[in-house]
């Protein structure tokens, strides 16, 4: 008996400090989560952090809250993708970087512009978009090759231009920020959202309707619905559109859902089809994002999106409006760097000057056109 007593005093012994040594590890993985928890980097939330020894630089990137803004900038509108930066840059105290995606012979009159002037400080990477990878997936008009802008399709590439960011903003080159684009980055996207639009039924855009436009605000008029291929998708012709040349993206759920592939699925399908509607002249990027994000996608402030401001000279908004507007986008054919922009007064205070000399802006201050 007192063999098998010792033998319990043993048993005791090994479970008392089995315990204690679970205790001391559970205690130990506690204080571990509650530091990784009250770290004000994302990464305690991210598997990542489990991974033995994660390198350095990992972590300081995450760390460092960068936010990425895409930008597309041609060579005939470059002055537009300027002074869109230079209002980001000056609005904002994140630590934003631009992306500049741009073709293979503007790259050194970039540089020249952005290094020549004030916004040499500016965070920015130049990326060279290779037009071949829309072949066969556009139809270009042999007698309308000049008017084809490849950059236009730069946001359907977004994961390959900033592969480690998960999320990013996409602006047009025709837009004048007038707040701070941290708030446009922290739009909420719902789960299983990739992308957050502005919807063209907001009421800062449908009050003025746009003469001539057809259905400016509506799927019908962007797409074919007398073509099988779309009556099949049952979209509802009359669901509101949206604008594509402002958006928030999770580039996250865009890689799991393949967004990339299925839009270019649709593009490379209207070659053959001709599935676009024929109303709207030229807008050969907006259909393949209406039917991959149709009823899935979040939606942005409309003020951070105000636009039409290029679809006539006219004057649209009130002064006060225009004032209060976070972000102001002169889509449509009237640019604020041409001849007859209205609210071009705006847009020229963040114009930064070419150095080269070679973008030619065409103002058009004559008494005799504003009295008309």
């Amino acid at each position: 008996s007192s063999k098998f007593s010792v033998n319990i005093s043993i048993l005791i012994v090994a479970v008392v400090i089995f315990l204690l040594v679970l205790h001391h590890n559970f205690q130990s993985l506690s204080d571990f989560l509650k530091r990784e928890l009250s770290d004000s980097s994302p990464l305690g939330l991210q598997p990542i952090d489990f991974i033995p020894a994660a390198p350095q630089r990992l972590i300081d990137e995450r760390n460092d809250k960068e936010i990425s803004v895409v930008i597309a900038a041609s060579d005939e509108r470059l002055g537009g993708a300027i002074a869109a930066m230079n209002s980001i840059y000056h609005h904002t105290r994140a630590n934003v970087v631009f992306h500049i995606v741009t073709l293979n012979d503007t790259v050194d009159h970039l540089r020249l512009w952005l290094s020549g002037t004030a916004l040499k400080n500016m965070r920015y990477r130049i990326l060279d978009f290779d037009p071949r990878v829309l072949e066969g997936k556009v139809q270009v008009d042999p007698q309308k090759a000049d008017t084809f802008k490849p950059l236009t399709f730069a946001r359907f590439y977004l994961p390959s231009l900033v592969p480690h960011a998960e999320k990013v903003i996409y602006v047009d080159d025709d837009v004048i920020v007038q707040d701070d684009i941290l708030e446009l980055y922290n739009t909420p996207l719902k789960p299983g959202h990739a992308a957050a639009f502005s919807d063209d039924c907001d009421s800062t855009t449908s009050k003025v309707a746009v003469r001539g436009a057809g259905n400016q605000y509506n799927y019908i008029g962007f797409l074919d619905y007398k073509k099988e291929t779309i009556r099949k998708l049952a979209m509802k012709a009359n669901t509101c559109s949206f604008n594509p040349g402002v958006f928030v993206a999770n580039l996250t759920e865009w890689k799991l859902q393949n967004i990339t592939k299925q839009l270019e699925k649709w593009m490379a399908l209207n070659v053959v089809e001709e599935l676009y509607s024929k109303t709207l002249a030229g807008s050969i990027t907006t259909p393949p994002l209406l039917i991959v994000f149709y009823k899935q996608h979040s939606s942005i402030d409309p003020m951070w999106n105000v636009r039409h401001l290029g679809s006539s000279a006219g004057k649209r908004y009130s002064p006060q409006f225009v004032k209060a507007a976070k972000l102001l986008h002169w889509n449509g054919h009237f640019k604020p760097w041409g001849r007859t922009a209205s609210y071009a007064e705006v847009w020229e205070k963040w114009y930064v000057p070419d150095p080269t000399g070679k973008f030619n802006l065409i103002r058009r201050h004559s008494e005799a056109y504003e009295a008309k």
